[in-house]
C-alpha cells in the first residue's frame, strides 16, 4: 500500500500572458506518464504513491515548465504521509 498522498496545483507564469491551461495540461501529462494512481480535480491533482517518487514527479513537472520557458512557477503542494498506508479511496469512501 502507498504511504503518501500528494496534491499539487501548479501555477506557471505564462510567457506573453497567454493561456495557462496548455501548460497545466503538460504538467498533468507528466503525472499520467508516471503511472502513479492519481485523480485530476478542478483545482488540483492528487497522486498516491511513495514520497520520494511523488516528489520526483513534482520536480519533473516544474522542469517541464522551465523547458516551456515559463519565467516562474508556483507549486502549491499538500502531503499526507502515513507510514502504515495512505489511500485516496479509503480517505474519501464515506463521501461516495
Amino acid at each position: 500500500m502507498a504511504t503518501t498522498l500528494l496534491s499539487i496545483q501548479i501555477i506557471p507564469s505564462v510567457p506573453g500572458g497567454g493561456d495557462v491551461i496548455p501548460y497545466v495540461d503538460r504538467a498533468i501529462e507528466i503525472i499520467q506518464r508516471s503511472g502513479v494512481k492519481h485523480q485530476v480535480n478542478a483545482l488540483e491533482t492528487t497522486m498516491e504513491g511513495e514520497l520520494p517518487q511523488l516528489l520526483d514527479i513534482v520536480k519533473d513537472m516544474n522542469d517541464a515548465m522551465v523547458e516551456a520557458e515559463c519565467p516562474s512557477i508556483i507549486s502549491q503542494i499538500k502531503i499526507l504521509h502515513k507510514p502504515d498506508g495512505a489511500s485516496m479511496d479509503k480517505l474519501t469512501e464515506k463521501y461516495r
